[in-house]
């Protein structure tokens, strides 16, 4: 991972374009009312999107990193979702006004010389300025573009500029991703990027068991299937910084129980995949049951996402 970007200021944002992408994709540029800079962000960034009655959801920057006045993302509108992509479709129109909260990266773009980009629908927003970035660097890619049909594949037209390297594999036309053809014979040093629905992710994750460490990157849009925590009684949490220590049960959370406390973090999705509640572990062994740190960063115990995560020892103490 090439290092975080936090952003923890909410700033509003009126959406200044609103286009359609493709069958049930639009794209939104959200900018400053008075069109001043935004917060600096780097290709794989997401920002939390806030209605006015301050429910949210995290979605990816799919614009240029340069572009410092304008923030670009591309909704799906999920029918089977919790309905904020159904909100946005009906009430982001020119001129309304939002919050964004970010940017944040947990998805980064590491330095290497080839890259494998595999995008399954929706994933291809974070992928878009990492294949800019890969281009800028004149670093070797490929993308392997998979979607359920033409029509519902986004950014198709920006993607032409790249010619061959660009593998559009709608599945009604051609079938699944050929991921064995393209993962069985890496060359060396390939950093792998994936970013799409969870059958993908977990077919390219046992693809790349074996592979050298730091080969695969992935970023999930839903939480992995987690099984029962290792330590399935209450543990004891310390809150350095603020003197204080509490138990957390079976049957609730480290954040719950931080917010019982009386002590005031950052939190979003609730389920482990964005990022916000990212909390320094001081002492004990946290059972990492996220979606968003990488298996080195989960080695390292530096960090933990409490909103979702546990303890494998007795004893936590965090940095809040």
């Amino acid at each position: 991972m090439s290092g975080r970007v936090e952003g923890t200021d909410e700033i509003p944002v009126v959406v200044s374009s609103r286009t359609l992408a493709s069958d049930g994709v639009i794209i939104l540029e959200l900018a400053a009312p008075d069109g001043s800079i935004l917060p600096r962000w780097e290709p794989g960034a997401h920002v939390d999107v806030i209605a006015p009655d301050d429910e949210m959801r995290q979605y990816s920057l799919c614009g240029r990193p340069e572009h410092c006045t304008v923030y670009r993302i591309a909704v799906l509108e999920e029918p089977a979702g919790r309905g904020f992509s159904k909100r946005l479709h009906a009430e982001a129109e020119e001129g309304t006004t939002w919050r964004v909260r970010g940017p944040r990266t947990h998805f980064g773009l590491v330095a290497r010389d080839v890259y494998l980009f595999i995008a399954g629908g929706i994933g291809i927003t974070p992928l878009l300025p990492m294949i800019a970035q890969a281009e800028r660097e004149g670093a070797e890619w490929q993308l392997l573009y998979g979607g359920r049909a033409r029509a519902s594949m986004a950014f198709l037209d920006e993607l032409q500029v790249y010619g061959e390297r660009v593998h559009v594999l709608p599945q009604d036309e051609v079938g699944l991703i050929p991921l064995v053809e393209w993962l069985d014979d890496l060359s060396d040093g390939t950093a792998v990027y994936c970013c799409g629905p969870e059958p993908l992710l977990n077919a390219v994750e046992d693809l790349c068991v074996g592979k050298p460490k730091g080969t695969l990157h992935t970023e999930r849009f839903a939480p992995r299937q987690l099984g029962e925590p290792v330590l399935a009684e209450t543990f004891e949490v310390e809150l350095r910084a603020s003197g204080i220590t509490f138990h957390v049960p079976p049957d609730k959370s480290i954040l719950q129980m931080v917010a019982e406390s009386g002590i005031r973090t950052l939190s979003a999705c609730q389920e482990g995949t964005c990022g916000t509640c990212e909390t320094a572990v001081l002492e004990g062994i946290p059972e990492h049951r996220d979606s968003v740190l990488e298996e080195d960063e989960r080695a390292a115990n530096d960090y933990m996402m409490i909103c979702i995560s546990r303890s494998c020892s007795k004893r936590l103490v965090l940095d809040l």
